[in-house]
């Protein structure tokens, strides 16, 4: 995630429902029962997460695939844990784990970019829950190192990395045929939605 999870908000557990009702609307995850608000991101990752959730929206648009998402909007996973990512993917055949305020069950696709303070929770905590609920593909993008990794879930359930390929480009099974130069990602400014669909050859 781009901000970085501060402690929890409350030191009493609180179930879902509560959290909800509480921290609409409030940038916020609720992890072991307990609320936990997330600070501010920055400018550039702001960015990148607007770019990344535009160019999975028109892909997603003009193949009819399903809709990305931005916070805030929370993504309840079975392990019991209720996260905010930075992207997130849902196709057309599971919107309807979209329930007002929050997604009930694993987006298709997860997009977390980090920041210095979030490697360990990016990699380390939410990497094992997203596995563990079933995410299919992960995606993480760190813009200080100019770094791509993507995961999708293997055969016994574990994530496996996914090849970039060459050039180095990012892929989703969750959006056929689309894809992503990496080099995107690190252009200042980042390409505008017009030269993204003249690439793909949609105009």
């Amino acid at each position: 995630m781009a901000a970085q999870t501060l402690p929890a908000a409350s030191p009493e557990t609180i179930t879902f429902e509560e959290f909800l009702s509480a921290y609409d609307g409030v940038h916020a995850e609720w992890v072991d029962g307990r609320a936990h608000l997330v600070s501010p991101g920055n400018t550039p990752q702001s960015r990148l997460t607007r770019f990344l959730a535009s160019v999975i929206q028109t892909w997603a648009e003009e193949k009819n695939l399903g809709e990305a998402f931005v916070p805030p909007l929370t993504v309840r996973l079975p392990e019991g844990s209720a996260r905010e990512p930075d992207v997130f993917f849902l196709r057309r055949e599971h919107l309807d784990r979209l329930h007002g305020t929050y997604v009930d069950g694993p987006p298709d696709l997860v997009v977390e970019i980090i920041s210095r303070d979030s490697r360990g929770l990016d990699r380390g905590q939410k990497f094992y829950e997203y596995e563990q609920g079933g995410v299919p593909e992960y995606w993480l993008i760190d813009p200080e190192r100019r770094k791509v990794e993507s995961y999708r879930l293997g055969h016994d359930a574990t994530y496996e990395p996914a090849g970039l390929g060459e050039p180095a480009a990012l892929r989703a099974d969750a959006l056929p045929g689309m894809w992503i130069p990496t080099e995107w990602l690190w252009q200042e400014p980042l390409p505008r939605l017009n030269e993204v669909q003249r690439a793909w050859g949609l105009i």
